[in-house]
């Protein structure tokens, strides 16, 4: 164990120390709370924008969580090469949500039902995973290509490119735009009411009670909505007492189209990923140089892209490494891996029951959307934060300026690009692309000077 510095986190149990059963329990759930919303979240989102049965939706659900509790399990056990050995969590890839809204309204267009649309979104995504797999192997040689400019831009469009999707449901959700009820005063007072409850507990100075405040904002606007009669509960008529994990369930279907997006934002979110587990190793006071580094980057990409295999395969979006996480190691002083055993126990016992799944598909979408619009705009912020880690000379700022203008543009105008290459008709890969060939080919600035608002130099 490295000696400990001044400026190392304090922590109370270490990486390899095995807390209490209560410890650990109460860790578990604490992180429990920090990502249990954004996990659930992007399955609903994607089964509302397109319309799919509750019946699909749930199970998405579901298997978001079984899916995480795997991986979650194969991140902090470190299988031989699988697994960075950290308290690294697995989440759904919010990358993803909006390039399977895109590319799934694109197959519907194309009169495609929602089964045989489900098994090529899973089928283009199983196969795409093995691309993070092989990117492990290849992180040695891409250290001119995955800097803080470049993963901030790729996260910062992430979060940019999501907040179309909150503000529609703040609004009332695409069922709204299609009933006429859209921006009623009564979807955005409900929205607003959750907004405003998640505030109010940001402001709190308890550490666990503003990070829960997302989830007691949803359960607040969930039991305002009920009594406002906006609840429908059809959908929790006739269950079976456990989901059933089934492979490829939807069947198994193939894009080509389809795969070189996926694929994109696949090798795009490897960024991001080594941004998370940079972050994670320096809360837990390990090395962020070196061989155990490397070893533990190389093994935590390798489990993000197996993950994803195994969370397509059963019925989940992609999943990836959670950096909510990294703030709860700091805030509980708690880095031990084994919490993260008992992390993926819950996790996989809350998706085998279905009732769990179906009843997060009964939440009104303004509630979702009250939570969503601040959730969205602080993955952004994070992108923003990775961007100035370092510092933002004329050099970075000129690419981060020419890929988020050009992933905007593109989320704003998506026909603008329609006679190039598909890559280049999503916001995310447009952008994310556009930064990682500038950083390539933009001399180095030489000169130290910071970029200011004002665009004078020091």
């Amino acid at each position: 164990m490295p000696p400990k510095t001044a400026d190392a986190p304090d922590l109370v149990y270490r990486l390899e120390d095995k807390p209490p059963f209560m410890n650990a329990l109460l860790s578990a759930v604490t992180h429990l709370l920090a990502i249990f919303v954004p996990m659930i979240t992007p399955a609903l989102i994607v089964g509302g924008a397109l319309q799919l049965p509750v019946e699909m939706t749930a199970y998405l659900v579901s298997m978001a969580m079984v899916a995480s509790g795997i991986g979650t399990y194969l991140q902090v056990n470190r299988f031989g090469p699988v697994g960075s050995g950290m308290l690294s969590i697995q989440s759904v890839n919010f990358s993803f949500v909006t390039v399977m809204i895109a590319l799934g309204m694109g197959m519907k267009e194309g009169g495609m039902d929602e089964n045989a649309m489900i098994s090529t979104l899973l089928g283009v995504s199983f196969v795409g995973a093995f691309l993070v797999c092989f990117s492990a192997w290849l992180l040695p040689y891409l250290k001119k290509v995955i800097t803080p400019t470049v993963s901030g831009v790729v996260v910062m469009l992430i979060g940019l490119s999501l907040i179309h999707v909150g503000i529609t449901d703040f609004g009332g959700g695409f069922g709204a735009k299609a009933d006429g009820t859209f921006g009623s005063m009564e979807n955005l007072g409900l929205a607003s009411l959750v907004l405003l409850i998640v505030l109010v507990f940001n402001c709190l100075k308890n550490p666990l009670l503003r990070m829960s405040g997302i989830a007691v904002g949803l359960v607040a606007g969930y039991i305002v909505a009920l009594l406002m009669g906006k609840v429908d509960f059809s959908a929790l008529q006739n269950l079976p007492l456990i989901t059933i994990p089934v492979p490829f369930k939807y069947g198994f279907a193939f894009d080509w189209h389809a795969f070189i997006v996926a694929g994109a934002i696949y090798l795009l979110s490897v960024f991001e990923a080594v941004g998370d587990l940079t972050a994670t190793a320096m809360v837990s006071d390990r090395p962020i140089e070196g061989e155990e580094y490397t070893g533990r980057l190389k093994g935590g990409v390798m489990a993000d892209g197996l993950v994803s295999v195994i969370a397509t395969a059963l019925g989940s979006l992609p999943l990836t490494t959670f950096a909510q996480n990294n703030g709860v190691i700091q805030m509980t002083g708690v880095a031990s891996r084994h919490v993260g055993k008992y992390i993926a126990v819950i996790l996989v016992l809350l998706g085998l029951f279905p009732v769990i799944g179906r009843v997060f598909t009964t939440i009104p979408s303004p509630v979702l959307g009250g939570a969503m619009v601040l959730m969205f705009g602080l993955i952004a912020i994070a992108g923003v934060r990775i961007l100035v880690s370092n510092g933002i000379r004329r050099r970075e700022a000129v690419i981060a300026a020419t890929s988020v203008g050009l992933g905007l543009g593109v989320a704003f105008e998506p026909e603008v690009f329609k006679n190039l290459p598909v890559l280049f008709q999503n916001s995310i890969s447009a952008g994310g692309i556009m930064a990682v060939v500038l950083n390539l080919v933009l001399p180095e600035d030489k000169s130290g000077g910071k970029v200011y608002v004002s665009g004078d130099l020091e």
